[in-house]
């Protein structure tokens, strides 16, 4: 088994221990003054986004000791298994090839004698002439009514990405649809989602691997009784067919649950769910926005593939990112980070963000079993702005915590309303200085400040940002934007010597669940099994359930 300290014992970790000493006092406005250009220097580009990560407390010798750390980690062959479809997610012995779910047709990458790019392409295809007919009006529903609601049925990445996908592209979503999103066991949330809806012109995506997923298929069962009742066929399963088209690899289950094979598309072991946007999971996106647009987006997923797979480390949009939040992390005890969009389309963007990030580095074994002598991962949090600036900006800048930050803005609106967006930028650029540089007691007290309220309105600022623009939240600027940090986290996970691609943390509560379900539900009170406060918690349930006391 290797030595859990075995990334801390590395020279370059501990260079970067010893310049950390020398650089954590300066404040950035020390680092501005010494080096007046760095905000022109410390800018990188690539798949259509720009990354200025000069308000951050490092200098260039930081990034070039975060590239030695890089290289005696082995980094760029860890980038080459994992485009290669090499076994990079060694606890389920897998690959973790969401890259080949946006390589251009005329590529190949075989895994096991199997062409995968083909495969996708040919599940593509099939999602295309599928969201067409749901789009023309050709495919209709049981009634002969044409579909105009769909309502998406999944959990985790089979419903972030999906609902944080058709909230960023609604933009260019069809105007005479709607689209609705169920992931919660919560009955509340199937009710809300379809209280309004037309069941004749309601077409429902389950999406589950294996069709079995607890979540998923108790609200699939709940959709198809609201179905069938509500168009008055019984059980029908003509109109279960009509309605209900799947995402899943489980056939015979499918089949079972009533929905036409033709009408199941699959995807692979080596997509994992937060990876899984870009393949059949979105394909309540490609209905929403057209197989065009939805081409559009895998095209730019497949450029910052293209982007990390070739540009050297310091001008490396994923690596700069991921690097920078270990810096963090590992050398100055950070535990987060705030993602803070300026562009309300993307207000599903940081929940999006806390699967990718906390399911993928959520870890505290390394790859051969050994628990890790360091911090991993971080807390991902955030809102779109302004909104975020009236609420818990406060904290970011006048708080105890250090919060680094990743502010995202573009330069056209898609929505251009008089002085709007300019007012929207300003904000971005006004948050990204006044955090880095604050406001100190002599500028404060040169305002005539009271003098007993000086020290109320003082900002010390030293907090860190960076900031990413774009031209426009375009399809394929999102797909650059999530593969970003897509590649990020993967960055992180190889310095870490982590596994980033599977997720046995979710596995206990789930278990544990299904156990305590029949002792809430039996009419005979359970035997103990359990801990006094989670008996005792159950026995009031079972009362209040009842109506008891």
């Amino acid at each position: 088994m290797t030595d859990a300290n075995a990334l801390t014992d590395r020279f370059a970790w501990k260079q970067l221990q010893e310049h950390h000493g020398s650089v954590a006092h300066l404040h950035l406005r020390e680092l501005f003054a010494q080096d007046p250009e760095r905000g022109e220097r410390m800018v990188a580009e690539g798949a259509g986004l720009v990354l200025d990560y000069s308000k951050h407390r490092l200098t260039d010798r930081t990034i070039s000791l975060l590239i030695d750390l890089a290289d005696e980690c082995g980094l760029s062959e860890r980038i080459e298994a994992m485009f290669r479809g090499e076994h990079v997610n060694v606890t389920e012995d897998r690959p973790a090839l969401h890259v080949a779910l946006r390589m251009p047709r005329n590529e190949r990458l075989a895994v096991d004698g199997v062409d995968v790019v083909a495969e996708v392409h040919g599940v593509l295809d099939r999602m295309a002439t599928f969201a067409d007919g749901v789009r023309s009006g050709t495919h209709t529903g049981a009634t002969g009514a044409r579909i105009r609601n769909v309502v998406n049925i999944g959990i985790g990445g089979s419903d972030l990405g999906p609902v944080m996908a058709y909230e960023a592209l609604r933009h260019f979503a069809a105007p005479d649809m709607t689209f609705r999103f169920v992931s919660n066991i919560d009955g509340t949330d199937f009710v809300e989602a379809t209280r309004d809806l037309d069941p004749a012109e309601t077409l429902f995506i389950v999406s589950s691997k294996t069709f079995t997923t607890l979540e998923t298929m108790t609200n699939a069962s709940t959709a198809r009784d609201w179905l069938t009742n509500g168009l008055g066929l019984g059980s029908d399963p003509s109109a279960v067919a009509k309605h209900f088209v799947a995402v899943s690899t489980a056939a015979d289950l499918v089949e079972a649950f009533g929905i036409d094979p033709q009408n199941m598309f699959g995807f692979w072991d080596w997509v994992g769910g937060r990876y899984s946007l870009d393949s059949a999971i979105g394909l309540s996106t490609m209905i929403a926005i057209g197989p065009t647009r939805f081409r559009e987006l895998l095209s730019g997923f497949h450029a910052m593939d293209e982007h990390f797979r070739t540009t050297p480390f310091e001008r490396n949009l994923p690596f700069l990112i991921g690097a920078i939040g270990l810096w963090y992390a590992d050398f100055f005890g950070t535990q987060t980070v705030a993602v803070l969009p300026y562009d309300l389309y993307l207000k599903r963007f940081p929940a999006y963000l806390q699967q990718l990030t906390m399911e993928s580095n959520g870890k505290h074994t390394t790859l051969t079993g050994a628990r890790v002598g360091y911090d991993t991962g971080a807390i991902y949090w955030g809102e779109p702005g302004t909104n975020g600036q009236h609420s818990f900006y406060q904290l970011l800048h006048q708080g105890t915590r250090l919060v680094p930050c990743d502010l995202i803005g573009f330069g056209r609106s898609l929505n251009p309303i008089g002085r709007h967006h300019d007012l929207l930028m300003a904000n971005v650029f006004a948050q990204a200085e006044a955090l880095a540089f604050g406001r100190t007691e002599e500028e404060v007290r040169a305002d005539g400040t009271l003098e007993a309220l000086v020290p109320h309105r003082v900002m010390e600022g030293n907090r860190p940002t960076s900031t990413i623009l774009a031209e426009e939240l375009s399809p394929s600027t999102l797909g650059a934007l999530v593969a970003l940090y897509e590649h990020a986290v993967f960055v992180q996970g190889a310095l870490w010597d982590i596994d980033p691609f599977d997720q046995w943390g979710v596995e206990l509560g789930k278990a544990l669940a299904r156990a305590i379900v029949p002792e809430l539900e039996d009419a005979e009170e359970p035997e103990p099994r359990h801990d006094s406060s989670t008996q005792a918690l159950i026995r009031r349930y079972r009362a209040m359930r009842t109506g008891g006391a």
